[in-house]
């Protein structure tokens, strides 16, 4: 029941992750800066986690140092500051297709950082082992799949736009250069692997200070701060900055409420219970589902290799998932086996009833053991 309660609880991070591809994608679309958006994303998620965290944890939060203060300031500039501003960046250098698929290296990077940290055991002797290591594979080439091979475009069963146009999700990156999209491709990456690192130190400073709630409202707190200076350095017109009752306000508010709100939340509970390696693996997940409502509800058409892709990373999810639960089986059995050892090892010896030398009835052996009963 625990195991289906986190998976689930996965899943549905990612399907909101898959609602801010959308309503990002709607609001550069509509002209929308990318380094305000991260500004007032972290806002608003401050705004709406601080007093939820107060009311719950405030009694029962376990002191803040300084030290810890530090680590969540350095953790949300790496993960929340830093990797969204690439991100943003980088979809306006190649297309938010190619940044979709690229970000699904994430469980490679997250898997290699928790191996060398010893947060995720790799038993190469063992099935259980090499299953993980097939599932990193799986995804790593369903990645390239979808990066790389489009095939015949599949039609979809809405031919209807809901917006009127193409949210240009799916849109082709040959009209950008090819300096243009290898920036891009290399804030990409960048982005992926200081969010690896952000997903894997996590469980440590969770380790430090278990309040979830107060931890993800300090981050966002941090996070819209690092945001707000780098957007005032980079968009001074402020006319810019006005929100209207448009897409863009929507946007700002799931990204920032449901997303960085509750989301990151909801990652720090499964980060504390499974590691960090079995949530990156999910990241495909993300990417199936914001194909699956581009097409239904935007009427986009899917290429072929983003589906083959998209059978190898799930195919790579479960892999790793069924790798997990037999080293959970194989753990949990072991402390049984050594108790029962130990209880082997209490056993009283008796002695035995016969003279090993002449196979007779051991009677003083027997005497002795019942004067030393008597004194006992």
């Amino acid at each position: 029941m625990a195991d289906m309660k986190l998976y689930l609880t996965i899943i549905l991070i990612r399907t909101i992750y898959a609602g801010m591809n959308m309503f990002a994608q709607a609001a550069f679309s509509g002209g929308m800066d990318t380094f305000v958006f991260a500004f007032y994303r972290q806002a608003s998620a401050t705004i709406f986690l601080t007093p939820i965290a107060i009311i719950f944890e405030r009694k029962r939060a376990p002191q803040l140092s300084f030290k810890i203060l530090c680590k969540m300031f350095a953790l949300a500039g790496c993960g929340l500051t830093f990797c969204f501003e690439l991100y943003n960046v980088s979809v306006k250098y190649t297309s938010a297709t190619v940044a979709a698929a690229t970000m699904n290296t994430i469980p490679v990077t997250t898997f290699v950082l928790a191996a060398l940290l010893g947060l995720e055991s790799v038993q190469l002797k063992d099935m259980s082992g090499i299953t993980k290591l097939l599932g990193v594979a799986f995804c790593l080439v369903g990645a390239m799949a979808i990066a790389f091979y489009q095939g015949p475009l599949l039609k979809s069963f809405n031919h209807h736009h809901l917006l009127g146009h193409k949210t240009g999700v799916t849109d082709d990156h040959g009209s950008f250069s090819t300096t243009t999209w290898a920036k891009g491709c290399l804030l990409m990456v960048l982005g992926n692997i200081g969010w690896s690192i952000w997903l894997v130190m996590q469980g440590a400073i969770l380790k430090q200070y278990p309040s979830k709630l107060l931890f993800t409202a300090f981050q966002c707190f941090f996070s819209a701060i690092q945001t707000f200076f780098i957007a005032l350095s980079f968009e001074r017109d402020f006319t810019r900055w006005k929100l209207g009752l448009d897409v863009r306000l929507l946007s700002v508010a799931y990204c920032g409420i449901i997303v960085t709100g509750v989301s990151f939340y909801l990652q720090s509970w499964c980060i504390e219970r499974a590691g960090p390696v079995i949530l990156a693996m999910s990241t495909p997940l993300t990417l199936l589902i914001t194909m699956g409502s581009l097409s239904f509800v935007f009427g986009e058409t899917i290429p072929l290799g983003s589906i083959i892709g998209g059978v190898l990373m799930v195919g790579g999810l479960y892999s790793v998932i069924w790798g997990r639960s037999k080293e959970h089986v194989h753990s949990s059995r072991l402390p049984m086996s050594r108790e029962d050892g130990k209880e082997k090892s209490q056993i009283k010896q008796i002695p035995s009833p016969l003279n090993e030398e002449t196979k007779t009835p051991n009677f003083d052996s027997f005497d002795s053991e019942c004067q030393r009963d008597q004194k006992v």
